[in-house]
């Protein structure tokens, strides 16, 4: 019997989040409320929904206090649970924020992400205007029309073992200044015998998106090509085509991807229109010189998991701080901590039957 657990910690919550809630559970023959998780000392293999209503500081305290009592108990606690997210605000901000946060928080507890694994409605529900430039629809139908997908898909997954991935690795900075770069050179000491791809994109190779109308991208997407052409049409976007694993390698650029890699996600649009991105598994190498990490993590799963809809495996972000050139070499069990992300990227290098 197929069970959806929902999270849901609030015991008021608004019409419009319950009937997303709702959409989604139609799809279950078994529905069961977690308002906390005192009675449990894991979570693992479950299909989970995480519900959240947002307040006018941008937030749902009640959501957070669940994960930070988590994190304290069992840092595996979600161990291969897959999940997706429904949110609600009054006014038309702070879902994608806080969504992000939630999914980076779960994550790192060991809890797997469908791609486009969110439909957040804001308070006036505008963000479901480009939705219905395509139909006669209402913009709650078609709000709880993309609950209702989301809870088939979620319904639906189930992770297969593939037999020879292709792990394509994207960076733009050279060697010799990268702690980010010498910290996946460590890593992929441990996956040796992996069909693996590098490549390297400099300044100037990769020019940001134009911005190009829906028909107009949709008509080079059709030539799988693109308006700039280049580097990105001959070899990133075939790569990313064929690709099962794609690994983003962000140094900290003020608590931002750098701009090189920020201009090919955002020039994935052409292929994106092409193909759908649900079986390919998302992974992340993020180095700071001081701090900010997650701030460059939850850009990157924003941006590839929430709106291109990679699949966010457990554990999919390895984190340190390093700041002198080499330094990643000083920082205590380095080696190991690099051996523990290796062993989960090869134990999650899967994909959906979806």
């Amino acid at each position: 019997m197929d069970t959806l657990f929902v999270v849901l910690p609030k015991d008021n919550i608004s019409p419009q989040l319950n009937k997303m809630i709702n959409s989604i559970c139609e799809n279950f023959e078994k529905i069961e409320i977690i308002k906390n998780f005192n009675n449990f000392n894991e979570f693992k293999d479950k299909k989970i929904l995480f519900a959240l209503e947002i307040d006018f500081c941008g937030t749902d305290i009640s959501m957070f206090n669940i994960l930070n009592d988590l994190e304290n108990k069992n840092k595996r606690f979600f161990y291969n649970s897959t999940a997706c997210l429904v949110v609600h605000s009054n006014n038309d901000l702070y879902t994608k924020d806080v969504s992000q946060q939630i999914i980076f928080l779960a994550n790192s507890l060991g809890c797997r992400f469908l791609g486009h694994p969110l439909v957040e409605a804001t308070g006036s529900l505008r963000n479901f205007s480009t939705w219905k430039k395509a139909t006669d629809k209402s913009i709650d139908s078609i709000c709880l029309d993309l609950c209702d997908n989301l809870g088939k898909r979620l319904l639906k997954y189930k992770p297969l073992d593939i037999s020879n991935p292709k792990i394509l690795v994207l960076y733009s900075s050279p060697h010799s200044f990268s702690n980010t770069l010498s910290l996946w050179r460590m890593t992929s000491l441990n996956l040796k015998g992996f069909n693996i791809k590098e490549i390297q994109i400099e300044n100037g190779d990769v020019k940001d998106c134009k911005g190009c109308s829906y028909k107009m991208c949709m008509h080079y997407g059709k030539q799988n090509s693109c308006f700039y052409g280049g580097l990105m049409v001959e070899n990133i976007l075939p790569s990313i085509e064929k690709a099962d694993v794609v690994v983003w390698l962000c140094p900290n650029y003020n608590d931002a991807i750098s701009a090189n890699i920020s201009a090919t996600i955002n020039r994935l649009t052409v292929l994106y229109r092409k193909i759908n991105f649900y079986n390919k598994s998302l992974f992340g190498v993020v180095v700071s010189g001081n701090s900010g990490s997650d701030s460059v993590c939850k850009q990157l799963l924003g941006a590839l998991n929430i709106n291109k809809g990679f699949t966010l495996p457990p554990y999919s972000m390895l984190i340190e701080t390093a700041n002198d050139p080499k330094s990643i070499y000083k920082v205590d069990f380095i080696e190991e901590k690099a051996k523990l992300f290796a062993n989960n990227m090869k134990s999650q290098i899967k994909y959906s039957n979806e």
